[in-house]
């Protein structure tokens, strides 16, 4: 499991959809002073419901490593859904005037990229064992 290197691009990927769970996305000026924002509070309870279903689909991936497909399948589903962050937070960016982000807000993008690797990995493992599988068969008919 560990020596494959997709398991690595979804080990960082899912270090950093916690982080970005735990980390604050902007400070707001009030009256009580400067109130940190977390990634959970942003705009609507729908931003955090899909950092949690990136996670929980980044952590699916990381365990269902015997299935190649399945975890190609979950890695580019996660990314996109990440992309989807990036996208969120970029039109938050530039259609709000008073939250300014924090440097973390670039976590889904690097997460996205990390995803899209892993699933390539996963691709290029399955294309490695369908031809030796077609090679064994190959073999097999020569013999009879």
């Amino acid at each position: 499991m560990w020596q494959r290197i997709q398991t690595l691009y979804l080990l960082i990927s899912a270090g950093l959809a916690v982080a970005l769970c735990l980390s604050p996305a902007y400070r707001l000026a009030s009256p009580e002073g400067l109130v940190q924002v977390s990634y959970w509070q942003l705009q609507s309870p729908y931003f955090g419901i899909l950092l949690g279903i990136v996670a929980f689909l980044i952590v699916l991936a990381l365990v269902v490593y015997k299935s190649r497909i399945l975890q190609m399948r979950l890695a580019v589903l996660s990314g996109i859904m990440a992309l989807g962050m990036q996208l969120w937070l970029a039109w938050m960016y530039f259609t709000f005037e008073g939250p300014v982000f924090h440097w973390t807000a670039i976590f889904p993008l690097v997460i996205c990229i990390c995803n899209l690797l892993a699933a390539r990995g996963d691709f290029q493992d399955q294309l490695v064992v369908e031809s030796a599988y077609r090679v064994r068969e190959r073999r097999k008919r020569k013999r009879k």
